[in-house]
């Protein structure tokens, strides 16, 4: 299967004018989903990745520590309300069940709280940021 270069070029230019982190295309019998995370310390994109439906591959991120995950679609916000101290900080000291986040879900905030006790490694969302399901919120050392 040969895949068009330039349908992929195209998404990843609707990813930056959007300001999106994900596009699917689908085409008869091919699928092609372009995704991007952002560092939460810098506006540059860390990996990108495209996938056809007829590929096996899948892409692989290596990290260090305990991830937190969201665990539902929503807004994440890392202050209990604007200009509120922070839940989480990189190089904070956390215990596992205390609260790093909060996703706010149909108007209902939902606490995050960590699946393990250690530092805080990297904050892998902004505040204010739209998260899915399963997406890597925090990564705890």
């Amino acid at each position: 299967m040969k895949i068009d270069k330039k349908i992929i070029k195209e998404l990843t230019d609707y990813l930056n004018e959007f300001n999106l982190t994900e596009i699917e295309y689908t085409d008869k019998d091919t699928k092609i989903k372009v995704s991007k995370w952002v560092s939460s310390t810098s506006s540059e994109t860390v990996s990108a990745a495209a996938t056809a439906s007829t590929s096996n591959k899948e892409k692989v991120v290596a990290t260090t520590g305990v991830e937190v995950k969201s665990p539902i679609i929503g807004t994440a916000y890392l202050s209990p309300e604007p200009g509120a101290k922070k839940f989480s900080e990189i190089g904070k000291r956390i215990k596992k069940g205390e609260t790093v986040m909060i996703v706010e879900a149909m108007k209902t905030m939902n606490h995050v709280p960590s699946t393990a006790d250690g530092i805080i490694k990297e904050i892998c969302v902004e505040d204010g940021q739209p998260v899915e399901y399963g997406q890597t919120i925090i990564i705890v050392e």
